[in-house]
């Protein structure tokens, strides 16, 4: 039997409708990699993250359950899982993460906010009013309830006075830049994503990195916003070593995403094939994106490294790590 898809879409798409997430968090968990960043509170350009860094772990804790009944006639659990998750976020149950695998993933909106200082951008965050932006609900077509949220969080930036946002992944740059100008009138705030705000700045590195990797593009960074020239003249500028694989740039393959959510097994064999294709070039590949970071790692040998290209570029530019 395959995952219970309905039951899963809605789940996620009561979460968007009643919790403004489809995968709610605390607040604690979304404001924590700003610990000892002194970063201030709004301004006219934000840092945003759209919540998809610190997801990640739910989504993959969820897509671990998930797995579990894609073979399974116990899907029909699922069922009353939503019945239940209407009255309580059952999200914490479902999706539930280690502190240890959230650091990871705050580790790098902290390499990000680092690396933004030390280029000398100046920035804002909006803490507990940083929304998340839509986008796993956008990618799995739960369109009604989207629609509402991107103006929900159109109107949030709105009343804060955001002029400009900094992302900081493809995902909420895709929403941000490109999907709510046509879902929400008169969306008109400037969005660039961290690398390409990065790229246009001339700051010297403090470290060379000193190493050969190869590069695993992201779909929505390389086909639908033009993020590829960026990420390779930072890592170059980092003293990186690029080993191009033979699917790269707007002919990227797929790492896998967003199907962890609905075909986990699907997903899994696709990651593979990737993994495959990048570890035959290089066994150390650097990714730009937490969905792609997740789930190329998820099937990695252990001979194969993955990391975010922000932990090369926080060795390079910014080398101590910020107080916590």
């Amino acid at each position: 039997m395959p995952v219970p898809i309905k039951s899963t879409l809605g789940i996620l798409g009561d979460n968007l409708r009643k919790r403004h997430s489809a995968l709610p968090l605390g607040r604690r968990k979304v404001t924590a990699w700003t610990r000892g960043l002194g970063i201030p509170r709004g301004g006219k350009t934000v840092l945003y993250t759209g919540q998809m860094w610190q997801m990640v772990p739910a989504i993959n804790a969820m897509s671990r359950q998930l797995a579990k009944y894609e073979h399974s006639r116990m899907g029909f659990l699922f069922g009353f899982a939503r019945s239940m998750n209407k009255l309580v976020n059952l999200t914490p149950l479902l999706a539930r993460t280690s502190a240890r695998e959230r650091e990871e993933y705050d580790r790098r909106l902290r390499n990000i906010a680092r690396l933004l200082k030390a280029a000398g951008v100046e920035f804002g965050y909006l803490y507990e009013n940083d929304l998340y932006a839509g986008g796993l609900a956008h990618d799995e077509g739960l369109d009604r309830g989207f629609v509402a949220h991107a103006e929900r969080v159109s109107e949030n930036l709105r009343r804060a006075g955001v002029e400009r946002v900094i992302t900081v992944d493809p995902h909420t740059t895709n929403m941000l830049r490109s999907v709510y100008p046509k879902v929400v009138p008169g969306f008109s705030i400037a969005v660039k994503s961290y690398l390409e705000v990065l790229a246009e700045r001339d700051f010297a590195r403090r470290r060379s990195v000193d190493r050969t990797a190869t590069i695993h593009d992201s779909c929505v960074y390389a086909r639908y916003e033009g993020v590829v020239d960026q990420p390779r003249k930072l890592l170059a500028g980092a003293g990186v070593r690029l080993s191009e694989p033979e699917l790269s740039g707007t002919l990227t393959f797929c790492c896998g995403g967003p199907l962890e959510t609905l075909f986990p097994g699907k997903s899994a064999e696709i990651a593979t094939r990737r993994i495959e294709q990048l570890g035959s070039v290089n066994r150390q590949v650097v990714t730009a994106c937490p969905l792609c970071l997740a789930n190329l790692s998820r099937v990695a040998p252990p001979e194969t490294e993955v990391r975010d290209i922000s932990d090369y570029l926080a060795e390079a530019y910014c080398p101590t790590e910020a107080p916590a």
